[in-house]
């Protein structure tokens, strides 16, 4: 790893970290401070899916890995990069096999999947909630070419319900990744700043028996 060439692939936490809807808000609280006690620790009360974060299988299967029993190893891997800014998507577009197929030669056991919608740039906003979103056969193509993890730069790989609007695509991309054990890393930020990084390192917290975690995720060109 050549650490000048890391590329930090997180959102911040903060108060105005976007939730997704009807999980627990997130906050971080002075609990002591310096000046009062003379030394500063803060509570902390988040969502195991918040901000940038990992899905493991136990989100969606009550017999899944838990996060904790995620081998590290899996989490640092070879990086492949789908740029579907230039599809230009649209509001709760479907992203097709059709949208990934010119990458399915790239698509292999052992690497991450990225879809690099450019969604990011609307986080904060209600637009975020309207992000393109993977339909299940195409979910069922990548898993058939050995790929168990996928990212995306959006709140879900699923179409997100909010306001009473969309949700009716069900969880399909959960399903397919997660039923065969695999793991979505979701709410990538910063891929408009990768220029050839070749590997990325997904970083949890070692939450006993939980079904997923904040990540800090990152990119780094191989040495």
């Amino acid at each position: 790893m050549d650490p000048t060439t890391i590329v930090d692939l997180s959102h911040k936490l903060n108060s105005n970290v976007q939730i997704y809807p009807g999980d627990p808000q997130f906050s971080c609280r002075p609990y002591a401070t310096i000046v009062k006690d003379g030394y500063s620790v803060h509570s902390v009360s988040l969502g195991s899916h918040t901000g940038t974060h990992i899905d493991a299988p136990s989100h969606f299967f009550a017999d899944g890995t838990t996060i904790d029993q995620i081998p590290l190893s899996s989490l640092f891997a070879p990086l492949v990069i789908v740029d579907l800014r230039k599809n230009h998507l649209q509001d709760r577009q479907a992203i097709t096999w059709a949208c990934l197929k010119p990458y399915a030669e790239l698509m292999s056991p052992g690497v991450v999947l990225v879809l690099h919608t450019g969604w990011y740039a609307h986080w904060g906003s209600p637009k975020y909630f309207e992000h393109p979103f993977i339909t299940r056969d195409t979910a069922e193509k990548i898993v058939e070419r050995g790929v168990r993890i996928v990212g995306v730069d959006t709140l879900s790989p699923d179409e997100t319900e909010y306001q009473g609007v969309g949700g009716l695509q069900g969880f399909g991309a959960h399903e397919v990744f997660l039923g065969v054990g695999g793991m979505i890393v979701e709410n990538l930020t910063g891929l408009d700043n990768l220029q050839g990084q070749t590997h990325i390192g997904l970083v949890p917290l070692n939450l006993e028996g939980c079904d997923g975690s904040p990540v800090r995720a990152f990119a780094w060109k191989a040495m």
